[in-house]
């Protein structure tokens, strides 16, 4: 697969799983419930991984920490895209009711304009996260008994 693909195609895959979960709520009743969108993140912090998992392996020694940190972001940011643009069209054509059934309000009435925008900030957010956090199993380590720069590949070697 090639490296531009891999953040479009598993940021679509995740996009998918989080459209599939999200529906899936709405069958039960439980997508107005916010609490419930904790697996959001399991579910876009698996696609992320094997994002750059399957991108370390593409780059083999070549891989390098700000290229394997924009696959993930692009990753993460492609799902949040497509995500938002599906929770649009969804409160706004599918279920006009679904902001005003929503049990997390703090001021009143939300807009759908704030809504969308809590969406996508909450999702880039956690796509940063994620990254953040997988990319440091995916680094070179400069912590070894030489002082000297090595992958995990390298230390299997010998």
């Amino acid at each position: 697969m090639k490296k531009s693909t891999i953040p479009v195609t598993y940021g679509l895959a995740i996009a998918a799983g989080l459209i599939i979960y999200f529906l899936f709520l709405s069958l039960l009743g439980l997508h107005t419930k916010p609490y419930m969108s904790i697996l959001n993140a399991v579910i876009a912090g698996t696609g992320i991984y094997l994002a750059l998992k399957n991108y370390k392996l593409y780059k083999g020694s070549h891989f390098k920490y700000q290229k394997g940190f924009m696959a993930g972001i692009l990753t993460g940011f492609n799902a949040t895209i497509v995500f938002t643009i599906f929770i649009a069209l969804y409160a706004s054509t599918f279920n006009p009711d679904f902001l005003s059934n929503m049990e997390w309000r703090l001021t009143g009435e939300t807009g759908l304009t704030i809504f969308l925008f809590e969406v996508a900030i909450m999702g880039f957010a956690t796509s940063l996260v994620l990254t953040l956090s997988f990319m440091q199993l995916f680094k070179d380590s400069w912590n070894t008994p030489d002082g000297n720069r090595h992958t995990f590949n390298d230390k299997e070697k010998k």
